[in-house]
């Protein structure tokens, strides 16, 4: 079937309180994508995010952001005022997240409802803390012992509790259960209110491509519960962290500095934490999109301590065993392989044997110096097109920048001469649209027709990150129509 959606962040949605939520707004997003004939939403990560505010950087890989909980939700259910709300400083740019602000506000507001909620009591919310207990305690607990740590990362505590010692954990449960209690509410609130916004979306035949990081953040629970998961030593100390090599991009390649997996012992467990994260995800998600999947094949690991990513080397990594016993536990779920990049033979044989489908970013296509894979006249109908993704300029800002003989090009390719600038994103996602490709993903910034002011993320900067957000009643009923044509006319779905 040929398939087609767009690519919004929760948090890029419009709301009255600083951030994209849960809220009416989300709805309306799913109406639009419903009336403009799409039958995809993808999004970002869902985890809390930290220091940078990127979602592929979270403290934990299981637990949703407390900053997409419904305001106005809990003003209905009694436990908070439109007045309280509106009482905090949410930003006053309705186009960009200011998170230092969020950070501030949110909290101390959901405390509030926190307090006058007598969760304890609620056997819902019991059953809720039941059935996830085996990611959802060291959560709460990691972020209450984080909290009374002036929010420094685990390696910095005291060595008792980094350590996991067993009196440790238990006082520090009896000291701070109160903290514990509130972050779990946070979680089931998260659970409750996107669990309600994906049944509403798969009502109307919309299916949620989630997103999942290859791997998680050193300041996280799944980290410090999970010390025998990761390349650490006796003191927990990382021995090796993950990035990427020096290329066209970074003369000193990429430090992501995220811990990197002990592959040998999720072979001993025949990859058990590994299969209740594909499974975790497939509850939150219709399709999972796995970011960074070469790594799966081969990881660059660089020396802890390390200041660039100069001195790393690449080491093999599970293969197709992993994806094996996925299927052997799991079935055929359905996940997206992000293999963007340089690619290996053996990447390549390993996407062909899992059968996976992988990305297409048009954007990459067109280098009159070379023949490219991503030229649509290339692809093999098992993967997903993209004029761009979150870590690209929108088409209108890409096009603008790259040089007259890659513009000759795309205007040659597409045997188009007499596009106007303003109007070159709708010639991309036509071209996107009619490939070959079984699903086409357009991100909503390029269907907008909107410049770099819109870009979600420049990899490897921090300071301006993660904060588009998409203003209110921008897609008008012309532009629905005209969606929804086009993706008739192309025979997506």
């Amino acid at each position: 079937m040929r398939r087609s959606g767009m690519l919004l962040p929760i948090s890029s949605l419009p709301s009255k309180y600083g951030i994209g939520s849960f809220s009416k707004e989300a709805y309306d997003f799913v109406d639009i994508l419903e009336k403009a004939g799409q039958s995809l939403w993808q999004i970002l990560p869902l985890g809390p995010t930290g220091y940078g505010d990127s979602p592929y950087q979270s403290f934990s890989t299981f637990a949703g952001n407390p900053y997409f909980i419904d305001l106005d939700e809990l003003v209905k259910e009694g436990l908070l005022s439109e007045e309280e709300c509106n009482s905090y400083d949410w930003g006053s740019n309705n186009e960009y997240i200011d998170y230092e602000k969020i950070y501030l506000s949110r909290f101390k507001i959901l405390k509030k409802a926190y307090e006058r909620s007598n969760i304890s009591k609620n056997k819902i919310f019991k059953e809720y803390c039941e059935i996830n207990k085996w990611w959802l305690h060291d959560y709460a607990l990691y972020m209450s012992i984080k909290d009374s740590f002036s929010s420094k990362s685990w390696i910095e505590w005291d060595d008792d509790i980094r350590s996991r010692k067993e009196e440790a954990i238990l006082k520090y449960e009896e000291n701070l259960k109160d903290d514990i209690t509130f972050y779990k509410y946070q979680q089931y609130l998260f659970t409750k209110q996107w669990s309600k916004l994906k049944a509403y979306a798969n009502e109307k035949g919309i299916s949620i491509i989630g997103d999942i990081p290859i791997y998680v953040a050193l300041d996280s629970s799944d980290t410090w519960a999970n010390p025998e998961l990761f390349q650490l030593d006796k003191d927990c100390i990382p021995t090796a962290v993950a990035g990427c090599p020096p290329d066209g991009f970074s003369e000193t390649g990429q430090l992501w500095g995220n811990p990197l997996y002990y592959w040998e012992y999720h072979k001993y467990t025949e990859y058990e934490w590994w299969i209740k994260r594909i499974e975790y995800s497939h509850k939150l998600y219709d399709v999972v999109r796995i970011d960074h999947f070469r790594g799966f094949d081969e990881y660059y690991s660089i020396p802890y301590g390390e200041k660039t990513a100069i001195n790393g080397s690449w080491k093999k990594g599970p293969g197709l065993d992993l994806f094996k016993y996925i299927k052997e536990k799991l079935g055929d779920v359905e996940i997206i392989a992000e293999d963007l990049g340089f690619l290996t033979e053996s990447v390549k044989q390993l996407l062909k044997d899992t059968g996976y489908p992988g990305m297409k970013i048009l954007q990459f296509a067109f280098d009159s110096r070379e023949e490219s894979d991503y030229l649509p006249h290339n692809y093999d109908k098992n993967c997903i097109v993209y004029t761009g993704t979150h870590d690209n300029s929108t088409i209108k800002g890409w096009y603008e920048k790259i040089n007259p003989q890659d513009k000759r090009m795309c205007v040659n390719y597409m045997n188009n001469k007499y596009t106007r600038g303003n109007e070159i994103h709708w010639d991309f996602i036509c071209l996107a649209m009619r490939s070959v490709a079984n699903t086409c993903i357009i991100p909503v910034q390029d269907y907008l027709g909107l410049g770099n002011e819109a870009r979600i993320n420049i990899p490897s900067t921090l300071g301006d990150n993660w904060k588009w957000r998409m203003n209110p009643n921008c897609f008008s009923k012309n532009l629905i129509k005209k969606i929804r044509m086009l993706t008739k006319l192309y025979g997506r779905k």
